[in-house]
């Protein structure tokens, strides 16, 4: 895959840059070209809306190739906007979560292994085109020391009818602790079409993901990072707990979404036949070549008695089938009306039963669940709305109820609600696991999680604001285990569990932008709130983001410059720690991080269609003390100059 990756590298530029220059050069910015010299008639170019881009729920957007200050906010790894989500030190890593109505749920229990699927594109998330001539995007960023970051994506329609695209996401870089090298790829193929006579419409796609990380566990001892001694500067130099230990993500999905209109002529009533089959594989691996770790020059078991005394391999084996048929009504002046069923087969599996002393771990759980339901959809005017609930006809107990309603004043001001009411079922692995370490294995048997959520959120020309309040009940976490012996040898013991009583969660975000000419201040704030008996659902109080910036044309209008300074900060909390055998981050009361300042420094420049980056990453860690970390035992990545850009051709 990774030859062929390169080979289309290789070849596609030169296609696109041995063609000759045509006059009608795509120009987003007017309908029609200049004249040459020699009078020719104008001819008609495309214009920006007919460069589409797709979401499964069938949302539009077009192709954006403007230098604003949220492009720079979504210049990194993932290619969105990770406010709320704190990096660990090294490019291709997990993320903290600091703003928690940053996660979703499905009512279907679903693989686990969470702390490994931030790069992991899931089936909702993969975007489809429509555009007037072949586009491609490429996307370099440096990285920690060695590697690269690279995104290529190349889409095109063949008729106006028919569009595939292609894109892989590479990266590669070693980091600057020891044992932390990040290997990364995700391939997509995205294929949509539709008949002449617009009766059938379909979406599919094929992703190929693998997400390889080499996992230290941590710095031994934080006094060694926090002193500030000349001698750990280089950080290779701080002792950490795994020296030859790596975890590995990998999956593949096959995915299909089309409708067939039973009426031949569409009119303003129309039946459609609707149906959805996705067919995914996943597979995670835990290996430690060396059982016994050095601390201090003592021999540690970090993660306790091992059945194994040296090459461990534990494989957590996953793959799902759904398929979603439905009956949709749709009248121009009452909406959509759709009923469906579905049938979600899932097999979770290892390739032993395990019987220990205390209980047997079996060697798979495998689910069907089939469920029925309806969603209506209305969009008149300034109205827009959908409302779903579905529930299981099963033994088991789901069912999931999600209303979303939104106003729009005008084409700037917009307020939409949204509730979601849904009981669902545990992630495997809460329920099984097995694990060469022999406190890594259970067998269990949950309640299901009893979610809650009210969204409220606004858009005006000075404000956008969100407030989320969200009620849990039987929620699911890891937690660490460990006896008082246990810590004292530097041992981690981390088992899933539930939360009997409620959890209530509130949230309150707010962003706006203050220009003073060519000047502007753009902020982001949010406040969170827990209400609960124990402290099992952590995050800080407190978090901000603010940017001052400078933007100017130059060289007659030939670039446009952007540069300013972006602070982020939040408060300190106690933060979740991240285990590399489960895969999963875990509640501690231990250590408490944050109440740090984050500045970065920016030089961001556009010429045409490319968008250059220039970043001095927390410039100011030299002078404000080592005090900064993305969790308990893995430091937030210090100073460091990173560049890159994101080019876009259009033929």
């Amino acid at each position: 895959m990774r030859i062929l990756f390169f080979l289309y590298l290789l070849v596609l530029p030169t296609l696109l840059f041995s063609q000759e220059k045509k006059t009608n050069e795509i120009d987003f910015n007017s309908k029609y070209n200049s004249s040459d010299s020699i009078k020719k008639p104008k001819e008609k170019v495309a214009t920006i809306d007919l460069y589409r881009i797709i979401t499964l729920e069938r949302d539009t957007t077009y192709i954006d190739t403007s230098l604003t200050i949220k492009k720079l906010y979504s210049f990194n790894y993932l290619r969105k906007d990770n406010f709320g989500l704190l990096p660990f030190p090294n490019e291709g890593q997990t993320y903290n979560t600091l703003q928690y109505s940053l996660n979703s749920f499905s009512p279907y229990p679903e693989f686990g292994f969470k702390a490994k699927h931030f790069n992991f594109l899931e089936a909702n998330q993969i975007r489809y085109c429509s555009v007037a001539t072949p586009v491609t995007e490429f996307y370099f960023k440096t990285v920690m020391k060695q590697g690269q970051n690279v995104d290529a994506f190349f889409t095109v329609n063949t008729s106006s009818r028919f569009n595939f695209s292609l894109a892989y996401k590479g990266l590669r870089s070693e980091g600057k602790y020891i044992n932390q090298l990040s290997s990364t790829g995700n391939f997509r193929f995205t294929a949509s079409y539709n008949t002449k006579n617009q009766r059938y419409f379909a979406n599919a796609h094929f992703v190929s993901q693998d997400i390889l990380n080499e996992e230290n566990g941590g710095i031994t001892n934080i006094e060694d990072f926090e002193s500030g001694n000349v001698n750990f500067v280089n950080k290779d130099r701080l002792e950490v707990y795994l020296t030859d230990a790596k975890s590995f993500l990998k999956g593949k999905r096959i995915f299909l979404d089309h409708s067939f209109r039973i009426n031949s002529v569409k009119g303003s009533n129309n039946l459609y036949v609707t149906h959805q089959f996705n067919y995914e594989n996943k597979y995670f691996e835990y290996n430690q070549a060396t059982v016994a770790s050095s601390v201090n020059g003592k021999k540690v078991y970090r993660f306790g008695d091992s059945y194994k005394t040296s090459g461990i391999n534990d494989q957590t084996h996953y793959n799902k089938t759904y398929n979603k048929v439905g009956l949709v009504y749709e009248n121009t002046t009452l909406g959509k009306f759709q009923f469906f069923a579905d049938d979600f087969f899932s097999n979770y599996y290892y390739n032993q039963i395990l019987i220990l002393d205390s209980q047997t771990v079996p060697s798979s759980l495998t689910q069907r669940i089939n469920t029925v339901g309806g969603q209506y959809d209305y969009q008149k005017n300034k109205w827009n709305g959908k409302f779903l609930f579905s529930r299981s006809i099963t033994n088991q107990s789901l069912s999931n109820l999600d209303a979303k309603l939104q106003y729009s004043l005008d084409e700037d001001m917009q307020l939409s609600f949204e509730y979601q009411n849904m009981n669902k079922l545990p992630n495997n692995n809460f329920n099984l696991y097995q694990s060469s370490y022999v406190n890594y294995n259970w067998s269990n048997d949950f309640k299901n999680e009893k979610i809650n959520s009210i969204i409220v959120n606004a858009t005006t020309p000075w404000v956008e604001a969100s407030v989320q309040y969200s009620t849990f009940n039987d929620h699911l976490y890891f937690e660490d285990v460990s006896s008082v012996s246990e810590i004292a040898m530097n041992q981690q013991i981390i088992a899933p569990a539930q939360y009997v009583n409620t959890i209530n969660y509130l949230s309150v975000k707010a962003s706006n932008e203050f220009r003073f000419g060519k000047f502007a201040l753009a902020n982001t704030l949010l406040y969170q709130k827990v209400d609960q008996s124990d402290a099992i659902l952590n995050v800080p109080e407190f978090l901000t983001r603010n940017t001052l910036y400078y933007s100017q044309e130059m060289f007659h209008k030939a670039l446009f410059l952007q540069t300013g300074v972006t602070f982020n900060y939040f408060t300190n909390y106690y933060a979740n720690e991240y285990n590399p055998v489960i895969g999963e981050f875990f509640v501690q009361n231990k250590k408490e991080i944050g109440n740090f300042t984050n500045f970065d420094f920016f030089v961001n420049a556009k010429i045409q269609r490319t968008r250059i980056y220039f970043i001095a990453e927390h410039f100011n860690s030299s002078f404000s003390g080592n005090n900064f970390y993305s969790s308990p035992n893995n430091p937030y990545s210090d100073f460091m100059i990173r560049f890159g850009l994101v080019w876009n051709f259009f033929q």
